[in-house]
């Protein structure tokens, strides 16, 4: 136990690093030479739909490995964390997915599966994607109907975009977790590592 406890904190000292040197305008080398920056956003900009203890809403997108994904795959099989984010080519999400690739153990510590979704099409995230390497987990299209997963998770900004926002879903399909981040800025690791320990707890208490 003591092993798979200083692995973890080693894993959430990676992030942190990582998180840092994105902060500091150091992207992923592969990356460095197309990213947009937007600028500062309005911090969020949506109406939130969702609270935790809500049935989460299933949903069925196309991946960028050319199959289709349901939310309902995964019920009674594994945790799930959703991972919206705004835009592809952009500099804090450009860092937060290979940051969730690097800290693959946290999410199979926790019996989790990280799906991502953007409201890009099914060619841009492939093309961004394959320039942050191979990501472990699916990475999902909200494209057409234009957002309407977002839209049904209370995350779809006015302009079109999906919030920064974070969801953890148990194996029963219940929403336990809910961040819709600042847009500027990429939500902690070691937030979404505790959030997630609390399901393993609850396993518990039910056995």
């Amino acid at each position: 136990m003591l092993v798979g406890r200083k692995k973890l904190q080693g894993l959430l000292v990676t992030f942190a690093l990582l998180a840092f040197l994105a902060s500091s305008g150091v992207v992923i080398a592969g990356l460095k030479d197309s990213i947009y920056n937007p600028g500062k956003l309005k911090p969020t900009d949506s109406v939130p739909k969702l609270k935790v203890g809500d049935k989460a809403p299933d949903f069925t997108l196309p991946s960028v490995n050319g199959n289709k994904v349901s939310l309902h795959d995964f019920l009674g099989k594994k945790n799930v964390v959703i991972s919206f984010v705004p835009a592809a080519w952009t500099p804090v999400c450009s860092g937060q997915w290979p940051g969730y690739n690097i800290a693959r153990e946290v999410f199979e510590k926790y019996d989790a599966i990280l799906l991502g979704i953007s409201v890009d099409n099914v060619p841009t995230l492939y093309a961004w994607t394959k320039q942050m390497g191979k990501l472990w987990f699916p990475v999902l299209s909200d494209f057409w109907p234009h957002g309407r997963v977002a839209k049904m998770y209370g995350v779809l900004r006015s302009d079109g975009m999906a919030e920064r926002a974070l969801f953890i879903i148990d194996k029963n399909g219940i929403v336990r977790y809910i961040d819709i981040h600042d847009i500027n800025e990429r939500p902690r690791l070691e937030v979404l590592a505790r959030e997630l320990s609390k399901l393993e707890k609850k396993g518990k208490e039910v056995k």
